[in-house]
């Protein structure tokens, strides 16, 4: 009996610990850069759904917002350096996967490569006659400091302005530092909205176009987080529910949009090898990303 009482306390104990470790998983990640900044919501629902997911086997979760805001880069640096956040959502690139672990399940589905240029609607008719690419060349984008897209834009010898600060950069579009930002069609209706004073548009004809997958990153330590959101993730997709957020935010609506336009077709010097291109129920236009490699 003494024996079997100790087998008992053991088996409570194993199980009160491994419980609490089971719960003990916060999952902190940063907050919008600005006010009007509503790019994060939909990727915050994502997190909590991939987390859902994987909860009957990895255990209960908690996710935080860092109180600290913060522009991109420095996100990246935290995460990197284990403070504040754990997670960053970003567009990938070659130097961002050496220093930081991606879950390489395409967020966005592949929508963030697709840009409408956003535009000061005086400059409508500076615009209307491009027909090649190089005369897209003989006039400025904006882009924000430490973005990806610098380097394929210019890659592609489209000249780029560099501003600090993502609400920064919609002032230096309105005084004219640059002429267009190039916004990704899941990004810039909301865009519009939130800066209706300033007389934007979206340029009704031309579209660029690269493979530009955003992606969960963790520290590279953090392997068994990443494995729980690639898990969680892929889940999602086969039970449907990541579809069904996707069309709660209207992405699958945002395709029609890059209809009748002119294509820019970019290349981007800093996919990774590894990039899923070849998993088609990842991609909403899967065969125009494999066109784009």
């Amino acid at each position: 009996m003494p024996m079997l009482r100790r087998c008992l306390m053991l088996l409570v104990i194993f199980t009160l610990v491994t419980g609490a470790n089971a719960a003990n998983l916060v999952v902190r990640h940063v907050q919008p850069e600005s006010d009007k900044d509503q790019r994060h919501q939909y990727f915050i629902e994502l997190l909590e759904l991939a987390l859902s997911k994987t909860e009957a086997s990895h255990g209960s979760y908690t996710t935080q917002t860092c109180a600290v805001r913060m522009m991109q880069d420095r996100a990246l640096q935290q995460v990197q350096r284990k403070r504040c956040i754990d997670i960053v959502w970003t567009m990938t690139s070659l130097e961002r996967e050496s220093k930081l672990l991606a879950v390489r399940i395409p967020l966005l589905k592949g929508l963030l490569g697709q840009r409408v240029l956003m535009i000061r609607r005086e400059d409508l008719r500076r615009f209307k006659d491009i027909q090649q690419l190089s005369e897209l060349g003989q006039m400025r984008a904006g882009q924000g400091m430490g973005w990806p897209d610098i380097e394929i834009l210019e890659y592609n010898r489209l000249p780029v302005i560099e501003g600090k600060t993502y609400e920064g950069l919609f002032g230096m579009l309105e005084r004219g530092r640059f002429d267009y930002f190039p916004r990704g069609i899941s990004e810039i209706g909301a865009e519009l909205k939130q800066h209706q004073r300033e007389g934007f548009v979206a340029e009704p004809r031309i579209l660029l176009s690269y493979p530009a997958p955003i992606y969960y990153f963790v520290n590279p330590e953090n392997t068994a987080l990443a494995e729980r959101l690639e898990q969680g993730l892929r889940l999602a997709i086969d039970d449907g529910s990541f579809d069904a957020l996707f069309r709660k935010f209207n992405y699958h609506k945002l395709a029609d949009l890059m209809e009748n336009r002119l294509v820019f077709k970019l290349r981007n010097p800093s996919l990774h090898p590894k990039t899923p291109i070849d998993e088609d129920k990842l991609w909403v236009l899967p065969n125009l990303v494999k066109n784009l490699r």
